[in-house]
C-alpha cells in the first residue's frame, strides 16, 4: 500500500509517533461495532474489523471482553469469512451472523450470510440456520430463547428450496433485471427486489445432533407471507422476553410516490397481525418490548413539511389496547435507540446534546428525561438484566469506539473504557471545544483539533470540515473522516455544528431549514472567524472540506467566498432539482424543498450550481458510481461545469465505491489524495500524485 502522503519527516522504517502518522498504520487500526451481553451478565462480547492477510479488506472476529474490566479482552471467533452482530441466548450460546460455507453442504455457490451458534461450554461453532438470500437480522426472546430471523426472499417462493430454484433461474438465464411496480427502486448502495425481506419464526432453535443421528431440521414460518412492496418487513424486530409478540416496523405507502413507517404487532402463535400504532404524519420505528412484555416503546418522527423539519419523541404502547402515550413531551431533542430498564420503571435512550451523544433516561410515571452521561457519543446499549448495570460503546474526537460500564442512575459519567483491542493511546495533537457567535446572535459549538506545535511562533494552517446530513452533528468518531490524519500532517482541524444540526434544540434545526445556503453557510463562517482569530491558527492558509451535505456545503462555500485556498467536495450536491428526483428517497427531499416545477424558489436560492461562474478555488471532487443516495450525476455535472469554466480542479472517481469509501485500498488512495491536494493549495507544495493513481 503506497504512504506517499505520509510526512516527509516521517521516514518509512522510523516508528512513528502515533497510528496516523503513517496511512498503512491508520488503516490497519481494529475497529469495534456492535455489543451483546449475556442474560447473567458475565459476558460482553463485540465485533473487531481487522485487515485480512492480503490487506484488501476488513474481516471481522469476535471477541470477548470482561464486564468488570480485570480480564483482557480475548478473541472468539477466526473464520475466514468474519463473523458479526452477536446475540447471547438464554443458556448462554453465543449466536452469530457469518459467511462461512457450510461444513457438510454441497459444492459451489457464494456462501451467504448464515446464523452460527458458539457454545457456552466451548467447543466449535455450528451452523444452525442458513437461507439462500442470506440471513440480514436477529431477533431473540430473553426468557424463552424463541428465535425469528429476516430473510430476503424471491417472490412467490413457499420455501427455502423454490427460493433457491427461482434465484438459480434467473442466474441460468441471465436475468438481472427487475421490475418495479412501486416506488422506490434502490436504497442507499443496493438494488431493491425483486427478493423482499420476510420475517420467519423459528421458535426454539435446533440443538445439536448427537454422534450418529441426523440433526433437527429447524421449521420455517413466515409471518409477513404477503412482505412487499421493496422495503418490505426490513430489519427493525424485536420479539417480546415471553416469545408471545413480534413488534416490528412496517414500510407503507404514502401519497403516489413516498413511503413512511407504522408499527404492527403479530402473535406469534397465530400468525395474526395488527397494526399497534399508525400516524399518517409521523414515521414509526426502533420497538422495544418491557420485560413483562406488555409495552412496546419507540421512536415517532414526525414527517418534514415544507414549513417544519422532523420532530422526535418516544411513545409507549400497551400491547393489549394498542393505546399510546408520550414519554417524552417537551423534550428539546432527538431521542432514539429506546430500551426499558430492567425493572420496566423507567427507559433509556440516546440523543444528541451540545455537540455530545448523550445516555438518558426518563421514568415511565413523567418527568424530565435525566442525562446520565457528560462527554463522549454512545451506541448499542446493553442492559443488565438484574438492573445492576448498563453496557455501551463510546466514542468521541478522543476515541474510537470502545466498551465501558455505566450506572443505570448516576448522573456526569464519563467512563473510563474496559480492556479492548480497540483503544488508541497516542494522538498528535490536543482536542478542545470551541464557540462562536452567529450573525444572528445564535451560539456555534465546534469541536477544533490543534497538531501539535501549534501555537504563536507556529500557528497552523486550517482545514474546516462540514459534517453531513444534515440534521446529524460532529460528536463522535469517524474513520472516514478522521481529523487525526490531517493533525498529523500539521494541519488543524475544525468541527462546527451549523444551523441544521441535531443537538441544539428545535429552532436551531429551523433556521437552517429549507435555505441551505442561508444560515449553514454563515454560522460555518461565524465559526471559521472565531478560529482563526486563536493564535495557534494561520489564517492565511486555510481549506473546506465536506461529504454528502457536507459537500453540498463546500460546493456553496466556493460559490459565496474566495477565502479558502483549496476545497475537497466528497458525494457533494451540484444540482438541487437533478439531485431531487434521481435520489432513492425523493418524497423526503420534496417535502423540504417543495414540487420543483411548482414551488422552485428553493432550488433557485440554495442550488450552488446556480453560481459556478463564481467559483475561484481550485477543487478536489470526488465521487462513487454506487453512490444511489447522491448519485454520481451531481459529480460530473460539477466536474464538467468546473472544467469548463477553467477552474483548477481534479476528479477522483471511485467505479466500486458507494456513498462511503468500504475497502482499505480506496480508503487509503483517498486520503493520499486529499492529503496531497491540500499540500499543493493550502501549503504551496509540488503536486505529488498518488502511487497507484
Amino acid at each position: 500500500m503506497s504512504d506517499s502522503a505520509a510526512p516527509p519527516e516521517q521516514a518509512a522504517d522510523t516508528p512513528p509517533p502515533s497510528p496516523f502518522h503513517r496511512l498503512a498504520d491508520f488503516v490497519a487500526l481494529p475497529r469495534l461495532g456492535g455489543l451483546a451481553l449475556s442474560t447473567d451478565g458475565s459476558r460482553l462480547v463485540t465485533s473487531v474489523a481487522t485487515l485480512d492477510a492480503e490487506g484488501k479488506k476488513w474481516q471481522s472476529a469476535l471477541w470477548e471482553v470482561d464486564p468488570t474490566g480485570r480480564r483482557e479482552a480475548r478473541r472468539l471467533t477466526r473464520g475466514a469469512a468474519g463473523e458479526s452482530a452477536p446475540l447471547f441466548t438464554p443458556a448462554g450460546d453465543l449466536l452469530f451472523t457469518s459467511a462461512r460455507p457450510d461444513p457438510e453442504g454441497k459444492e459451489g455457490g457464494e456462501p451467504t450470510g448464515s446464523l452460527w451458534s458458539l457454545p457456552a461450554g466451548g467447543g466449535e461453532a455450528r451452523l444452525v440456520l442458513q437461507r439462500p438470500g442470506g440471513i440480514s437480522a436477529v431477533a431473540l426472546a430473553q426468557d424463552t430463547g424463541d428465535v425469528a430471523v429476516v430473510a430476503s426472499t424471491m417472490p412467490g417462493a413457499a420455501d427455502a428450496e423454490a427460493d433457491e430454484q427461482r434465484r438459480t433461474a434467473r442466474k441460468d438465464a441471465g436475468v438481472s433485471a427487475v421490475l418495479h411496480e412501486s416506488y422506490p427502486v434502490r436504497f442507499w448502495d443496493h438494488d431493491l427486489g425483486p427478493a423482499v425481506p420476510h420475517v420467519f419464526w423459528i421458535g426454539r432453535l435446533p440443538a445439536e445432533a448427537a454422534p450418529g443421528t441426523a440433526a433437527a431440521t429447524p421449521t420455517w414460518r413466515d409471518l409477513t407471507p404477503d412482505a412487499g412492496p421493496p422495503l418490505g418487513a426490513g430489519d427493525d424486530v424485536a420479539l417480546s422476553p415471553d416469545g408471545r409478540f413480534l413488534a416490528r416496523s412496517e414500510d407503507v405507502p404514502d401519497g403516489p410516490a413516498g413511503r413512511r413507517s407504522r408499527l404492527v404487532l403479530t402473535e406469534v402463535a397465530s400468525g395474526g397481525t395488527r397494526v399497534l400504532l399508525d400516524d399518517p404524519l409521523s414515521d414509526v420505528y426502533a420497538p422495544s418490548f418491557s420485560p413483562d412484555s406488555a409495552r412496546v416503546v419507540c421512536v415517532c418522527e414526525s414527517q418534514s413539511t415544507f414549513a417544519e423539519p422532523p420532530d422526535h419523541t418516544l411513545l409507549v404502547v400497551d400491547v393489549a389496547t394498542a393505546e399510546a402515550r408520550e414519554l417524552t413531551a417537551g423534550f428539546d431533542r432527538w431521542p432514539s435507540a429506546p430500551q426499558f430498564s430492567a425493572d420496566g420503571d423507567s427507559v433509556f435512550f440516546l440523543a444528541d446534546d451540545d455537540g455530545r451523544h448523550a445516555l438518558f433516561r426518563v421514568g415511565l410515571d413523567g418527568g424530565s428525561p435525566v442525562r446520565l452521561t457528560d462527554q463522549g457519543a454512545y451506541s448499542d446499549l446493553q442492559v443488565a438484566r438484574d438492573g445492576s448495570a448498563l453496557y455501551a460503546l463510546r466514542s468521541g474526537y478522543d476515541t474510537p469506539p470502545v466498551p465501558v460500564r455505566l450506572d443505570p442512575r448516576a448522573t456526569g459519567q464519563d467512563p473510563s473504557p474496559l480492556p479492548n483491542p480497540g483503544t488508541i493511546s497516542s494522538f498528535p495533537g490536543t482536542l478542545r471545544e470551541l464557540d462562536a457567535t452567529a450573525t444572528d446572535g445564535s451560539r456555534v459549538q465546534s469541536w477544533l483539533v490543534l497538531p501539535e506545535g501549534a501555537g504563536p511562533e507556529n500557528p497552523a494552517p486550517l482545514v474546516l470540515w462540514v459534517h453531513g446530513g444534515p440534521l446529524m452533528s460532529w460528536n463522535s468518531w469517524s474513520w472516514r473522516w478522521t481529523p487525526w490524519v490531517l493533525a498529523a500532517r500539521g494541519y488543524a482541524v475544525l468541527l462546527p455544528n451549523p444551523g441544521l444540526s441535531q443537538g441544539f434544540g428545535q429552532d436551531f434545526v429551523r433556521r437552517g431549514w429549507g435555505a441551505w445556503g442561508a444560515e449553514p453557510y454563515t454560522d460555518l463562517m461565524s465559526a471559521v472567524d472565531a478560529a482563526e482569530a486563536l493564535p495557534e491558527i494561520d489564517e492565511t492558509r486555510t481549506a473546506a472540506m465536506g461529504g454528502s451535505f457536507g459537500g453540498y456545503m463546500a460546493n456553496w462555500i466556493a460559490t459565496q467566498t474566495d477565502r479558502f485556498a483549496a476545497i475537497v467536495t466528497h458525494a457533494s450536491l451540484w444540482h438541487l432539482d437533478t439531485f431531487s428526483g434521481t435520489t432513492d428517497s425523493a418524497f423526503y427531499w420534496e417535502r423540504e424543498f417543495g414540487n420543483p416545477l411548482t414551488e422552485p424558489k428553493r432550488y433557485d436560492q440554495n442550488s450552488p450550481h446556480r453560481y459556478a461562474d463564481a467559483i475561484r478555488t481550485p477543487m478536489l471532487v470526488i465521487h462513487g458510481d454506487k453512490d444511489y443516495r447522491v448519485p454520481i450525476g451531481e459529480g460530473l455535472r460539477l466536474w464538467y461545469d468546473l472544467q469548463k469554466r477553467g477552474v483548477p480542479s481534479r476528479f477522483l472517481y471511485f467505479p466500486d465505491e458507494n456513498h462511503w469509501v468500504l475497502t482499505p485500498g480506496n480508503a487509503a488512495v483517498w486520503y493520499e489524495t486529499v492529503l496531497a491536494f491540500l499540500a499543493e493549495h493550502v501549503l504551496g507544495e509540488e503536486w505529488r500524485r498518488p502511487e497507484l493513481l
